[in-house]
């Protein structure tokens, strides 16, 4: 067969083969070598994104154009877990089992979280309690496509569109720095990663090559995931060797002024002088937040100290911020035998 006759069939049977790829969903429909049509968004994130960051425009579309937009985010996003009364919650999170688990990890890893402790200023059981909580120590990482999850609330989720356009940016970026496989990656329904659950924008800027290979990884290095906790709770100023919690004694409801943020910017002298004591040892120059907790036999109260705060910018709520709390304590009861 002459040679430019060979080329031509061999270019109709491939065309087939992509026509016959593209009907059964596994390719997009575009004409051979050409870019896949986008959304209008997508077209204009990725434009952008090019312009911006000097990125492969024809790497990136063929990216997008693999977002599937994913409903059930939307439903998951307008009822969190967090947002459950304080008992609830609680009973779904501190436990047993995730204590026993605790202290199993720490057991295992020993050697590991005493350097993240020594390291980064960050207690083993706050380590140990935050991977806890989050994937029962990896036991589960999410099963959602962080593409698709950062893109459905993106695009998708006007309430919280610009943070998560710019998760997605986030990601992106991560992508072209550590050559993972961005449209294979599974995490939880916000786009959270890993073992650790950080977001693109927390991987960035806080993820740590702990066991020194070079590579950043939070999917199945340990000692990765114990650094980089440790060292997202020490770039948001955790305070070695301070409280995180004391519950508070209430002479009467609290103004609801002083229950309206968990930021500590109140000293204990003062809540003092309103009738509001601390149960435990305190410093009155401490500053604190006052935190209402819903239990099932009525509102309780407890001071929510710096490190309380810290750990809320893991996750903006009291009821996580307490889990991790708790659940910290009861693993380092059952390692140390202290309480």
């Amino acid at each position: 067969m002459p040679g430019n006759d060979c080329k031509y069939l061999i270019k109709r049977i491939f065309l087939k083969r992509l026509a016959a790829l593209s009907a059964l969903g596994v390719w997009p429909a575009t004409r051979a070598g050409a870019q896949p049509a986008l959304r209008a968004e997508y077209e204009a994130f990725a434009s952008e994104l090019v312009a911006k960051h000097g990125l492969d425009g024809q790497a990136l579309r063929r990216l997008l154009a693999q977002i599937k937009p994913q409903p059930s985010i939307i439903r998951a996003m307008n009822a969190p877990s967090t947002a459950l009364p304080w008992h609830a919650f609680r009973r779904g999170h501190v436990d047993p089992v995730r204590i026993s688990g605790g202290v199993k990890f720490w057991n295992q890893h020993a050697a590991t979280l005493a350097r993240a402790a020594r390291d980064y200023g960050v207690p083993e059981e706050i380590i140990c309690a935050t991977i806890g909580i989050e994937t029962h120590y990896g036991g589960y990482t999410g099963s959602f496509k962080i593409l698709d999850a950062l893109a459905t609330l993106a695009f998708d989720y006007p309430k919280r569109a610009p943070f998560f356009r710019d998760e997605l940016e986030q990601f992106v970026l991560m992508g072209k720095e550590t050559q993972l496989d961005l449209a294979a990656l599974k995490g939880s329904y916000a786009g959270a990663m890993g073992i650790p659950q950080f977001m693109p924008s927390s991987f960035r800027k806080y993820a740590v090559d702990f066991d020194g290979d070079g590579k950043r990884n939070l999917w199945s290095s340990l000692p990765d995931v114990i650094g980089s906790v440790a060292n997202y709770y020490k770039l948001h100023e955790w305070q070695p060797g301070e409280p995180v919690t004391v519950q508070a004694r209430v002479s009467a409801t609290p103004d609801a002024s002083l229950i309206d943020d968990i930021t500590p910017k109140t000293k204990i002298s003062e809540f003092r002088k309103l009738g509001i004591q601390p149960v435990g040892p305190a410093n009155d120059d401490a500053l604190a937040a006052l935190l209402p907790l819903q239990t099932e036999s009525g509102m309780q109260y407890w001071f929510g100290f710096k490190n309380f705060y810290v750990i809320t910018r893991y996750n903006r709520s009291t009821n996580y911020a307490m889990a991790v709390y708790e659940i910290a304590e009861g693993i380092r009861a059952a390692v140390k035998g202290v309480r």
